[in-house]
């Protein structure tokens, strides 16, 4: 039996959007409250202030309207000025992506760039600031989707700090999976969603700005106001006493509250360490069988996202093609520089767990096999089910 393409796949393991938690799913369908409705307005707070518990800042962060790149844009339109030379560090597609919209405000953009299946040199980005000390924002990708690469943003921020920079980041499918916070990391402006870890469908953004990012918003003549874009429209608009700069996406905010509600109750330790223990029996099943990890190194692997370098003379297209004809399984391509290069398995909100990542290995390597690619399917299954095994005792 093959799975027809004009029909939804069984399982959905890709790095975003993933599938929706349950619960979340549910609280997309409850009442829909006019939004000024005092019942709404509270309830808007409440939801809030839980998303500042799980963020771990000081006030509450914004919760803009639209997917996360409504987020990023809006906090490269607020923070930077005209007058502002921009570092943007790029070790794939998306921190490459985010020097555009960096570019489109600042005086001039400057960039630290390696190889897309590396991270970011903490220590490059001390020497450059040295060098460079008219910068006035750095701007990085905590996890470079396309890439599955993780740089380490909270000594990067450490080293921004010192220097008296601001820094911007792009959180957006790390937060929620990985012990990572805007506090932890110095972020001036820290961009997030819902739509990855925490198990919603793309809909929203969470954006946190620290005293000094409201500081420097608040002296940029040219932040957006009245728009789309804007922060300043949205920063005080969570208390229940203020009025929404537009009408806000009711049915996504309950989906919002119940996808914070189970990540309080599961608790954040006990889920960073479910996405990394499914992360690895991943990559277990995958090295087991032969394939290589496009990630340079282990240390810099995502535990929200595999990816898989494809054997030589392989596109990735047929391989994705395949994955879902012959076993109903839809992982993600590569994007930009990594297209076709490599596959995605999403380790993200309902999917993280071990029993996917078996599934997403038997899934790939059966297709590569039929491919003719030369792995051990039989091999890779058994050293993820023993690597399960033994973290579980």
């Amino acid at each position: 039996m093959r799975y027809a393409e004009t029909k939804p796949p069984v399982l959905t393991l890709t790095a975003g959007p993933v599938d929706a938690y349950p619960e979340v799913l549910r609280a997309l369908g409850t009442t829909v409250l006019y939004d000024y409705d005092p019942a709404f307005q509270a309830f808007f707070e409440d939801v809030a202030r839980k998303a500042q518990a799980v963020l771990g800042t000081d006030t509450p962060p914004l919760i803009l309207q639209g997917e996360p790149v409504l987020g990023l844009e809006a906090a490269a339109a607020s923070l930077i000025a005209k007058d502002d030379v921009v570092l943007n560090l790029a070790s794939g597609v998306y921190g490459k992506g985010f020097g555009y919209w960096a570019a489109r405000y600042a005086k001039e953009l400057r960039e630290i760039e390696v190889p897309y299946n590396e991270a970011i040199d903490p220590e490059s980005v001390r020497s450059f600031l040295a060098e460079n000390p008219d910068v006035k924002v750095v701007s990085v990708c905590h996890h470079d989707t396309p890439s599955g690469t993780i740089n380490d943003i909270n000594a990067i921020g450490g080293i921004v700090a010192d220097a008296g920079a601001l820094l911007i980041v792009d959180a957006v499918s790390s937060f929620g999976g990985i012990d990572v916070s805007p506090a932890d990391c110095k972020a001036a402006i820290f961009v997030t969603g819902p739509n990855k870890c925490l198990g919603c469908p793309p809909s929203l953004s969470l954006v946190a700005v620290s005293d000094a990012g409201w500081e420097k918003i608040e002296a940029n003549p040219d932040a957006p106001f009245a728009s789309m874009l804007s922060l300043k429209d949205w920063r005080h608009a969570w208390k229940k006493t203020e009025a929404f700069p537009f009408t806000p996406s009711v049915a996504e905010i309950n989906g919002l509250n119940a996808a914070l509600d189970l990540y309080l109750a599961e608790g954040d330790r006990a889920v960073w360490a479910r996405h990394a223990l499914t992360a690895a029996v991943c990559r277990a099943g995958i090295t087991g069988m032969g394939l290589e990890i496009w990630a340079a190194r282990e240390e810099i692997a995502s535990p929200t996202t595999t990816s898989v370098k494809m054997p030589e003379g392989i596109d990735a297209a047929p391989v994705l093609a395949e994955t879902r004809a012959r076993y109903g399984v839809s992982l993600s391509a590569g994007r930009a520089e990594t297209l076709g290069k490599l596959v995605r398995v999403g380790h993200m909100g309902p999917t993280a767990q071990p029993a996917y990542a078996l599934v997403a290995a038997a899934a790939l390597g059966g297709a590569l096999k039929a491919l003719g690619a030369d792995v051990d399917v039989g091999a890779g299954l058994a050293a993820a089910q023993a690597y399960w095994d033994q973290a579980i005792g």
